[in-house]
């Protein structure tokens, strides 16, 4: 009989809607995939008691707390998943990293460069003594955009000419949705171009393997104030009643080079929560000399592919099924054509980060990945206060994975 895995016991810092899915995919993870360390969701932190221990219960938390430096401070806890919003993930992040636990942030890493380098820089001096960071661009895991990666990787649409990547939403649209934290610059750090674009950056250099390097773009604040909701009287800048200043852009357009000059290629970007009828439609279409894949996070179980090579009468964008065993992480869960759903992503998510740290090696995004995104988002918002400028991106060099994304 063999051993069983080692427990590896998981602290999640935050109670809201990433917070259900993350433990979706910390308690779903190790029930399909066998892993190199089984993972125990012992105790989950969050601001008001009888809230997180509601929460607790219905996901599957042994423990609450109502302070994350109990999480840090336990000598029994691993990993320390940080699911807050942004003002918070780097005090969080660097106290659990020097503190020796294992670190998973949701995305963007950051709110700020600055933050963001410090996180990297600490996760730099953890991985030294053999503890791990990883963010959390869930999209990587969704198996149509991993095969996406897989096949430009392999040369099926040949040198790489144009990038399209948009996300588009519109849960913003009624100028009477309430004022939450996301609109708010001092707690989210920025509004589509960081909540929704980073997604679209970080998937677009992921597929194609190639770091932006320059960025010019704008941004729009389409609903300048908002009223306030019940929950919302502990925003900042607001009073407990009556309407309050949205301080971060609703959408932003880019135009960025990948690679130098005259050896790289041009994308085009769009975050928007204003895009009316589009519910989560993460988009994105790569155009090369012998082909071109095209993604949509709405159909997030196909992907379609042209095949320039191919005769002409037989030419034509073409389905792809992913639901095959050959696919990536297919092979875990159901028969051919039965499909997967979001929250499939972040069983993936919890799968690579523990085989990653239970085999002792760097899992991915890193949070010097985290920080690459970071770099472009903050140049996209220099070149819009800029006019539009072209804005380069220092040291812009995201990780390379192999097909399942660790």
């Amino acid at each position: 009989m063999t051993d069983s895995p080692r427990p590896l016991r998981v602290a999640m810092i935050g109670a809201g809607f990433m917070g259900a899915a993350h433990s979706q995919g910390w308690r779903v993870a190790p029930r399909f995939f066998e892993l190199g360390a089984n993972p125990e969701m012992a105790l989950l932190v969050g601001r008001d008691q009888a809230r997180t221990e509601d929460a607790a219960r219905t996901w599957g938390w042994a423990e609450t707390s109502t302070d994350w430096r109990e999480a840090i401070a336990r000598d029994d806890i691993d990993v320390v998943d940080i699911v807050t919003p942004g003002d918070s993930h780097a005090e969080i992040a660097i106290a659990a990293l020097d503190a020796g636990k294992h670190v998973l942030c949701e995305k963007p890493l950051a709110n700020t460069v600055a933050e963001a380098q410090e996180m990297a820089a600490a996760a730099e001096r953890a991985a030294a003594r053999g503890v791990f960071a990883m963010v959390g661009f869930t999209y990587r895991r969704v198996p149509a955009a991993t095969l996406a990666r897989d096949m430009v990787a392999a040369g099926r649409v040949g040198q790489v000419r144009q990038v399209r990547a948009a996300y588009l939403q519109d849960w913003l649209a009624d100028e009477n949705s309430p004022l939450s934290w996301r609109l708010q610059k001092d707690r989210a750090g920025s509004g589509a171009l960081g909540d929704i674009g980073a997604h679209a950056v970080d998937l677009a250099q992921f597929i194609t393997g190639t770091a932006l390097t320059s960025v010019s773009g704008t941004m729009e604040t389409i609903v300048a104030e908002r009223p306030l909701a019940a929950e919302s009287t502990g925003l900042s800048g607001t009073a407990a009643e009556g309407r309050g200043a949205v301080t971060v852009d609703d959408l932003a357009l880019f135009t960025g080079r990948f690679g130098e000059p005259g050896a790289g290629f041009l994308g085009s970007f769009e975050a928007t929560r204003f895009s009316t009828g589009r519910k989560n439609a993460l988009r994105i279409e790569i155009s090369g000399s012998r082909g071109a894949i095209s993604f949509d996070l709405e159909r997030m179980n196909e992907l379609q592919f042209f095949d320039a090579t191919a005769p002409a009468a037989e030419q034509g964008f073409t389905t792809i099924l992913v639901t095959e065993p050959e696919h990536p992480y297919i092979s875990a869960w159901w028969p051919a054509g039965h499909m997967l759903g979001y929250e499939h992503g972040f069983s993936h998510q919890a799968r690579d980060f523990v085989e990653a740290v239970a085999a002792g090696t760097q899992p991915t995004p890193s949070f010097a990945d985290g920080l690459a995104v970071q770099q472009v988002l903050a140049a996209v918002e220099g070149s819009a206060g800029n006019g539009s400028a072209w804005t380069a991106i220092e040291n812009n060099t995201p990780s390379r994975t192999n097909s399942e994304g660790i």
